[in-house]
């Protein structure tokens, strides 16, 4: 690894300076299993993996066998995308406390200024059917209407059973019959599992989701997904993100006052927060100044007053950018 990269920085960082002693009771090559990867090795290759923009587990696999410097990081072991996956997806609390080592590590070094403060966001696809949405309610008349209809089916079906019926159509019928039932038993343990809906910032009711309860339905200029919303602030001294979070709720308004408020352990009196129109709100305005909080939040007509921006239409895209 070349001397100045980034490759070099990682791996100097993970060598020298962050501890990992939370993630050694996770292994016990002691008392059984095959010798596991070390989370050293482990966070240097997917940390440098995502800093190229390859996200997926197979690329970061095919780069531990084809790119020289991911050769050398990962030692040569080539670790599955299995094990990449799992790793990753097992990560939880402690991905919270390694975060807070690097910004440690960054403000030691002078990188945070704390004079300003930039938050935006985004939206991010969740691994998740937005066919699985609904409320309580609605995965109720689900569950009902599922039961209503296997039994009718079972019941046409042992009628059937006295006529001659091609074998294939009856195994499909049992199927479809498992199937239903099946579903509304899932539907039924959901409805256990959650007694109450989900609510939002105003108190309504809020849609949830069986596959990923935390996600969330959300308009995007290529239509509804299902997802989160990432919020991520930065200082302006050398764009060091100091606070990122995946949010389940489309709306970035109600996010801005819990992203300030995770921030304040890093800002001054004098630190000013900035934010773009999509956080504008008077409910907004109104908390950061009585919690006496100085911010610059772009209003919805901004554009419009400003002679700077006369024009600008021909500038916009013609299609809508990708969701990531």
């Amino acid at each position: 690894m070349l001397p100045g990269s980034f490759e070099h920085a990682v791996h100097h960082l993970f060598e020298h300076e962050i501890d990992l002693g939370g993630f050694a009771a996770r292994y016990r090559n002691d008392r059984n299993g095959a010798p596991a990867y070390p989370p050293r090795m482990l966070f240097q290759v997917i940390l440098c993996a995502y800093a190229r923009g390859v996200v997926s587990s197979r690329g970061i696999e095919r780069l531990c066998r084809e790119h020289v410097t991911f050769i050398a990081l990962c030692g040569d072991t080539a670790p599955h995308f299995t094990t990449l996956a799992a790793f990753v997806s097992e990560l939880g609390d402690e991905a919270a406390r390694l975060f807070a080592q690097v910004l440690y590590l960054c403000d030691r070094q002078g990188l945070i200024g704390r004079e300003m403060f930039a938050i935006d966001g985004g939206k991010l696809r969740a691994n998740a059917s937005k066919t699985k949405s609904g409320t309580r309610a609605d995965f109720q008349r689900q569950a009902d209407k599922l039961e209503t209809a296997a039994q009718r089916m079972l019941e046409r079906h042992r009628d059937n059973d006295r006529l001659p019926v091609e074998p294939d159509l009856a195994e499909k019928a049992r199927q479809r019959i498992a199937s239903m039932q099946k579903e509304a038993s899932e539907l039924r343990q959901w409805l256990a599992d959650h007694p109450s809906d989900r609510k939002g910032s105003k108190g309504g009711i809020r849609k949830s989701n069986r596959t990923d309860p935390d996600s969330a339905k959300m308009a995007t200029g290529k239509g509804v997904i299902q997802g989160f919303t990432g919020v991520a602030a930065v200082d302006a001294r050398h764009q060091v993100i100091i606070e990122a979070q995946a949010h389940g709720t489309g709306s970035e308004q109600e996010l801005l006052l819990p992203v300030v408020r995770a921030m304040q352990t890093q800002a001054t009196p004098e630190t000013l927060y900035t934010a773009d129109a999509g956080y504008h709100s008077e409910a907004n305005l109104r908390m950061l100044a009585e919690e006496g909080i100085s911010a610059l939040i772009a209003d919805n007509g901004m554009r419009q007053r400003d002679e700077r921006f006369k024009g600008q239409g021909k500038h916009k895209q013609t299609e809508s950018p990708p969701v990531h």
